[in-house]
């Protein structure tokens, strides 16, 4: 049950890698895209593609996917993931997000929230004028560290719990079995290995 849902809702949400090969601006990797290892779901190149796309939703630049791409390339991650999880900061998300980055810089440069620094935009950004992109890009990093490293340890912690479950629920099925129900046992038993 669960596994389904999982996998209907990457399905869903998941680019396909067909759609990621033939985006016109990830064309300049060239073949490195058709490495089969990039498109796999294990905890490894999930957790990684968690990391590197979490990391890359913090950019502040245009053009967050192709940063993704690279980074899973780089990496060893599952790109369609990374792809998908620089969408995190998108256009609805983007104003919050780099104002609360905005205002984590401001708390880790010490700096004071004066008029010209709370005039916070995307002009006075990416203008130079002003203080304001110096604690807007430390922000940035900081959050984007944050982020990577807590995805990146909340998927390895999550699913090494659902396999440690499941390998408990395997155990206790296995121990509530008769062994002369077990087909094994008896073939085993037949041919003379039995328990000693």
């Amino acid at each position: 049950m669960a596994k389904e849902l999982i996998k209907k809702l990457l399905d869903k949400y998941v680019p396909d890698h067909d759609v990621i090969k033939q985006h016109k601006h990830l064309q300049f990797l060239g073949d490195s895209l058709h490495e089969p290892n990039l498109w796999h779901f294990n905890r490894h190149s999930v957790s990684k593609a968690f990391a590197v796309g979490l990391f890359c939703a913090w950019i502040p630049l245009p053009m967050q996917m192709v940063f993704g791409a690279i980074g899973a390339i780089i990496f060893g991650s599952n790109i369609a993931l990374s792809v998908a999880l620089v969408w995190v900061t998108n256009p609805v998300t983007m104003p919050p997000l780099f104002y609360f980055a905005y205002r984590v810089g401001l708390l880790f440069t010490n700096s004071p929230v004066t008029e010209e620094s709370s005039d916070f935009s995307v002009v006075n950004i990416f203008s130079g004028l002003g203080d304001v992109w110096q604690p807007f890009l430390l922000g940035c990093f900081i959050l984007g560290v944050i982020c990577a490293a807590a995805g990146y340890l909340g998927v390895q912690y999550f699913w090494r719990a659902h396999i440690n479950k499941k390998w408990a629920e395997r155990k206790e099925r296995v121990a509530r079995l008769d062994p002369c129900q077990c087909s094994f046992w008896r073939k085993s038993t037949k041919n003379g290995r039995g328990m000693d």
